[in-house]
């Protein structure tokens, strides 16, 4: 071996002992500066991180893709704690929820996991709403469940399958061999600046809202198991909403979509007004000018159509948002 090749691996193999290193720290950080907000339950082996605020009927929020239940705390769950016992869950592998397994959790996985700690956490037929993948997750809930919830309410949710493939980024962080290797990169090196851009890209063209990056816990999603759980989830959601829109046709309970005329990251016209369309029972609040965030842009439509959903299931709330 030649003096310039061993230099080559030495150098290589320092740039990686570091790498997992800064890595390391990097995940001890995050979890530092944003414990565990709520309480956990443990359903079949694997906990599941919630939060808990408010009385009256059971309403549960799932929260979207890159993202944990601190999404849903930013003002939406303590407004509608005056209404509702909230529940808000990590999905698994996001926030502190576990992971399922190693090949990344399916939609239909997740519903039923959600739908188990909600039944241990005393929800009798909770009023189901989803953000973005988390609409995703609550139709699962919906088609594979229907006995364990009583209306669906979906928030800029993709519901069927769409042209385009994956995202470069996901393409390689759910790639059996380039993942592992590029995932602690990401998460030792991506700085801060990468992070704050895309946390207000996901709010465009709305501003995004003061105090929302401080409070929401992104870096937790640069940790690599979370990395990886989530490509892994979004490689493989077009596919399965592909099965599971072939037997919406069975959902016979309460369904109100909102979604705004500007969101640029899932389409208003091939999700949420197609199912309007083929769903009788789905009620669709269109909101013009709106992006991706209505649950934070405009807050009271969001509460507005839950309590829509709750009355058209019959049950009783407070008028209002």
């Amino acid at each position: 071996m030649s003096k310039l090749l061993l230099a080559a691996l030495l150098l290589l193999a320092g740039l990686v002992g570091v790498t997992l290193l800064r890595a390391a720290a990097r995940e001890r950080a995050a979890e530092a500066a944003y414990p565990p907000g709520g309480d956990f339950v443990t359903v079949e082996g694997h906990r599941v991180h919630y939060t808990v605020t408010g009385e009256g009927p059971d309403l549960v929020l799932i929260h979207g893709a890159s993202g944990n239940l601190r999404d849903m705390t930013f003002g939406l769950a303590e407004r509608l704690a005056a209404h509702y016992r909230v529940i808000a869950f990590d999905r698994p592998g996001l926030g502190y929820t576990d992971r399922i397994d190693a090949a990344g959790a399916s939609i239909g996985e997740q519903a039923a996991l959600l739908a188990r700690a909600a039944a241990l956490l005393g929800a009798e037929r909770p009023v189901v709403m989803g953000q973005s993948y988390g609409g995703a997750v609550a139709l699962a809930w919906a088609v594979n469940h229907p006995e364990t919830l009583s209306a669906l309410v979906l928030v800029a949710a993709p519901s069927y399958p769409w042209d385009g493939g994956l995202p470069r980024l996901y393409k390689v962080n759910a790639h059996p061999v380039l993942g592992p290797l590029a995932i602690p990169f990401l998460t030792a090196w991506v700085p801060q600046s990468y992070v704050d851009r895309a946390v207000a890209g996901v709010f465009e063209p709305q501003q995004e809202l003061p105090g929302y990056a401080d409070h929401i816990g992104a870096p937790l999603t640069l940790r690599r198991h979370s990395l990886r759980e989530n490509a892994l989830q979004r490689a493989s959601l077009k596919s399965e909403l592909a099965a599971l829109s072939e037997r919406y046709d069975g959902l016979d309970l309460p369904i109100e979509i909102v979604h705004g005329t500007a969101d640029e990251t899932v389409s208003l016209t091939i999700h949420s007004q197609r199912m309007a369309r083929d769903l009788p029972g789905a009620n669709l609040a269109t909101l013009e000018g709106i992006g991706h965030m209505p649950h934070h842009s405009r807050p009271g439509a969001v509460v507005e159509a839950i309590h829509r959903a709750a009355n058209r299931a019959g049950i009783r709330t407070a008028p209002g948002p």
